[in-house]
């Protein structure tokens, strides 16, 4: 389950696989285009609440992550997407806060880790088939193309698509 996190200001790579937007907020003064998306796990992302409660306070991260674990116990169609994702290839967590070791997308990373470990699916959580449309399955909100009218293709075709350019 190879999960990594990248900052919303930092380059996408190739290597980041599925790029997957953590964050129930669009980050500041970033394009769409330029975050190059796969998806928008809004869902998955901690409470307006919980946000704003913890404020990025080193202090507060233990008791964030046991509210935040409860929380994602609590919707587990939230993160059936993430881990079905997360089960078919490279996956990075795109978040917009400053310290890359105390936001939410590190503790999601380590939520979905621990449950892959435990091999149980969440209570409750849907099946999700595999539908060909790549690494940002169900669940995932995926945005909509600046250049593109609103209208996406799934990241499947935009892949084939670039292979048969790069051909």
């Amino acid at each position: 389950m190879p999960i990594k996190l990248k900052r919303a200001y930092e380059l996408p790579a190739e290597s980041d696989g599925a790029r997957i937007l953590v964050e129930r907020l669009w980050p500041r003064g970033v394009k769409k285009a330029a975050l190059r998306l796969d998806g928008w796990a809004k869902d998955a992302a901690p409470s307006v609440a919980l946000r704003k409660w913890f404020g990025h306070d080193p202090a507060r991260w233990e008791a964030f992550r046991r509210r935040y674990f409860a929380e994602l116990e609590e919707r587990p169609e939230a993160i059936a997407g993430l881990l079905q994702a997360a089960r078919t290839g490279v996956v990075t967590f795109v978040y917009s806060a400053h310290d890359p070791v105390h936001n939410n997308a590190a503790a999601l990373k380590e939520y979905l880790e621990a449950r892959a470990r435990r091999r149980t699916a969440p209570a409750g959580a849907p099946r999700v088939a595999q539908t060909g449309t790549g690494a940002a399955a169900a669940h995932v909100r995926r945005p909509a193309r600046a250049d593109s009218g609103g209208a996406e293709p799934p990241s499947g075709q935009r892949r084939r698509a670039k292979e048969s350019r790069t051909a």
